[in-house]
C-alpha cells in the first residue's frame, strides 16, 4: 500500500511558465484584481520582447491600444497610456499622431510594468512540472536557477503557459546555421560583425524578412556589400490591414472559428497566411523609396529581390556559401554566392519540454496536436479541476488571432474569469460589424 505524498505548506493559485507579453498581462491582471496568489518564472534574466529584432525605426504591427491591459481594463495603472504619463512623455506621444509605436518602446513598457510586479521571477527556468499525486489535485513545479544552477520547488492549483514560438528553419538549413547563417531572430545579436562580409542574402517573405533586409539596404552602398533578397512567396505582399480584414482579430472570429470541423479549421488557415504573414505597407514604401533614392542618376545599387524563388541547397564553401536556387514558375535552377544568409522563416509552435511527462494525460487531436478548449485549457485526462491555461499555443483550435496582442487581454480575462468563477472582467460578446456565421433567425431546418 502507498502512501499518499505529505500535503505542501504553500500551494499558489496559478504559476505561469515563461515571461512575455501574454503571460506579463496576465500577471499584471492579476496583481490589479487581488485575491489570488501567483508566481510567474522566466529563464532569461530580464524581460526582453524578441531582442533580436529590436531595430532602429521598426514599430509594432498593431495599435498601442493592444497593449497588455487596455482591452480589458483602460482604468488599469499599467496601461500604455499611463506609462506614457509616468514618463512624461504624453505630449510627445500627442504630438506624434500615431496609433503604431516603436518597437523599442512597447519593450521598455514592459520591462517598466515587469519591475513593478513582485510575481513575476526572472532568471529562473522551468525544468519539469507533473501532477502531485495520482489524484492530480495540483501540480508540482521544479525550477531552476540560472545564476546559482540551484533547484527549487513550488506547488500550484494551475498553470498558465506562456512560452510562445519558436525560431522556425526549414529541416535541410538547420545544420547549416552558424556564425553567418542565422535566423532573423538573431539578427540585432549578430549585426555588427555581418556587416564585415562583402555579401548578404535575406530568404523569407514576411515582416522580420523585409525589416532587415531594410535595415542592410539602408546601409548598403557599392563600396560596402551586395544584398540579396528571395523569397518563395508569389511576391513582396502587404498583410491585410483593412478595417474589415481586422475584423478577424477579434472574439466574435475566435468563437466562430473554434466551432469549426478541425478539417475546416486547417483548411481556413491554409488560406488566411496574408491576416499575419505579410509585410506591412509602410515597410514596403519605405524600401521603394529607398530603392528609388538608390537608383537615382541612373545608378544601379548591389541590391537584387526576386520572389516566387526557393532556396533548396545551401553550402558552406572555404569563407563564403554557395546556395542553390529554383524560380518556381519558371523552372530555372540557379546558384550564387553569398558570405552571411538570413533566415527569415518566421516561427512555430512548440511543445513545452517540461510537459513531456505528462503526455499520457493529454488528449491529442488527430494530427497529434494538443487540444484545447474554447476558454484555453489544456483538455487533459483526471485533472479536470486543474487547469493548464495556454498562451499563443491555440492557432489551430482558435485561428490566427492566437499570437496577436490585441487579443491578449481578453484572453487573460477570460483566464481570470476561469480562475475565480465569475466575471471579473467583463467579456463583450458582439465587437464588430459583420457577421462570421449565419444569424440563428435565418437559417433553414432543411434546404428547400
Amino acid at each position: 500500500m502507498s502512501l499518499k505524498p505529505q500535503q505542501p505548506e504553500k500551494v499558489y493559485d496559478i504559476i505561469g511558465v515563461g515571461i512575455g507579453p501574454f503571460n506579463l498581462g496576465l500577471a499584471a491582471m492579476l496583481d490589479e484584481t487581488g485575491g489570488k496568489e501567483a508566481l510567474f518564472f522566466e529563464k532569461k534574466t530580464e524581460f526582453n520582447w524578441h531582442k533580436g529584432m529590436l531595430i532602429d525605426g521598426t514599430t509594432l504591427q498593431v495599435p498601442f491600444f493592444a497593449d497588455l491591459v487596455s482591452m480589458a481594463n483602460v482604468k488599469s495603472k499599467y496601461t500604455f497610456l499611463n506609462y506614457l504619463q509616468e514618463h512624461n512623455r504624453l505630449y510627445h506621444f500627442y504630438f506624434l499622431e500615431n496609433f503604431h509605436i516603436p518597437r523599442t518602446e512597447y519593450n521598455h513598457y514592459c520591462r517598466w510594468v515587469s519591475s513593478q510586479l513582485q510575481s513575476c521571477r526572472f532568471g529562473t527556468g522551468v525544468e519539469e512540472i507533473r501532477p502531485f499525486d495520482a489524484d492530480g489535485s495540483f501540480y508540482e513545479v521544479v525550477v531552476k536557477s540560472e545564476d546559482t544552477g540551484e533547484t527549487e520547488t513550488f506547488y500550484t492549483k494551475h498553470l498558465a503557459v506562456g512560452i510562445g514560438t519558436i525560431p522556425s528553419v526549414p529541416s535541410h538549413l538547420e545544420k547549416k546555421l552558424g556564425k553567418k547563417v542565422i535566423h532573423s531572430s538573431q539578427y540585432m545579436d549578430r549585426k555588427e560583425k555581418l556587416l564585415h562580409a562583402n555579401s548578404i542574402t535575406v530568404i523569407g517573405s514576411g515582416q522580420s524578412a523585409a525589416e532587415v533586409f531594410y535595415d542592410l539596404a539602408q546601409l548598403q552602398n557599392n563600396d560596402t556589400f551586395t544584398l540579396n533578397w528571395f523569397t518563395r512567396s508569389k511576391g513582396f505582399f502587404p498583410m491585410e490591414y483593412s478595417k474589415l480584414g481586422l475584423e478577424y482579430f477579434s472574439p466574435d472570429y475566435t468563437d466562430f472559428f473554434y466551432q469549426l470541423p478541425e478539417s475546416k479549421k486547417d483548411e481556413l488557415l491554409q488560406k488566411q497566411d496574408l491576416l499575419y504573414k505579410g509585410i506591412s505597407m509602410d515597410t514596403i514604401a519605405a524600401i521603394y523609396n529607398l530603392l528609388y533614392e538608390k537608383s537615382v542618376g541612373q545608378e544601379k545599387p548591389h541590391i537584387h529581390l526576386q520572389a516566387m524563388t526557393e532556396l533548396v541547397h545551401l553550402e558552406k564553401i572555404d569563407d563564403t556559401h554557395l546556395l542553390s536556387l529554383r524560380q518556381n514558375v519558371s523552372g530555372d535552377v540557379f546558384e550564387l554566392k553569398s558570405d552571411v544568409v538570413i533566415l527569415g522563416t518566421g516561427y512555430a509552435p512548440s511543445f513545452p519540454y517540461f510537459l513531456m511527462n505528462m503526455q499520457d494525460r493529454i488528449e491529442w487531436d488527430k494530427k497529434n496536436r494538443y487540444q484545447i478548449t474554447r476558454d484555453y485549457r489544456l483538455k487533459t485526462k483526471g485533472m479536470d479541476n486543474n487547469h493548464i491555461f495556454i498562451q499563443n499555443g491555440e492557432l489551430h483550435t482558435h485561428g490566427v488571432g492566437a499570437p496577436d496582442l490585441g487579443l491578449g487581454a481578453h484572453r487573460n480575462a477570460v483566464i481570470i474569469n476561469k480562475l475565480f468563477g465569475e466575471e471579473i472582467y467583463p467579456v463583450s460578446h458582439k465587437n464588430v460589424f459583420q457577421t462570421f456565421g449565419t444569424e440563428p433567425s435565418w437559417k433553414l431546418a432543411a434546404v428547400r
